[in-house]
């Protein structure tokens, strides 16, 4: 079993903001694997299938960011899913526009999403795939994170998307975080 979220805000006002980046990579993931969103449950949307006899739960919580950690719970019970199972993919302001990063565990950070998750959890041992798109030094970041992508920035950034969403694809076929940090760090 694979557990993979995508951190996101529900809403069309939200689809091409920085902040839904992990929406993004999950539903490049579930386009590359031909299944659609199309089950709510869990205060989710998710797609699910079968990679080598194993069942892939690809979801997108639908609780807003800052309750993110409540429908990855009910999610994990409802699945059965492990933290090893887990992977959750998200944007990131510490690191560079479009820079990937992988970890096998850590701490939220400054990301509200992720600190949700860590708090419901009651740990932060679970993979994790974040998406840099810097800070500004003019805008809060409360307000930066929801901003638009800018149109000269887009194709970097979906290009960014595309490599997120190919270390899913090989997370979910069994490569081990390790071998995916030496790939896409």
């Amino acid at each position: 079993m694979k557990l993979i979220i995508g951190l996101g805000n529900p809403g069309k006002g939200y689809e091409k903001t920085y902040h839904n980046l992990g929406f993004a990579a999950v539903e490049k993931l579930a386009a590359l694997y031909n299944i659609k969103f199309s089950r709510k449950e869990c205060e989710a949307v998710t797609a699910a299938g079968f990679l080598k006899r194993e069942k892939i739960v690809i979801a997108k919580p639908q609780t807003f960011m800052n309750l993110s950690g409540n429908s990855v719970y009910q999610l994990m019970r409802r699945h059965k899913a492990e933290a090893k199972d887990l992977i959750v993919a998200y944007d990131d302001c510490d690191l560079p526009p479009a820079q990937l990063r992988i970890r096998p565990d850590g701490s939220a950070g400054t990301h509200n999403g992720m600190r949700s998750i860590t708090d419901v959890l009651g740990h932060g041992t679970f993979a994790r795939l974040r998406i840099g798109i810097g800070k500004s030094e003019t805008t809060p970041l409360a307000d930066y994170v929801l901003s638009l992508i800018p149109l000269a920035m887009r194709e970097e950034f979906d290009s960014a998307i595309a490599r997120a969403a190919e270390a899913l694809d090989l997370f979910a076929r069994g490569e081990t975080v390790e071998e995916l940090m030496r790939k896409y760090n």
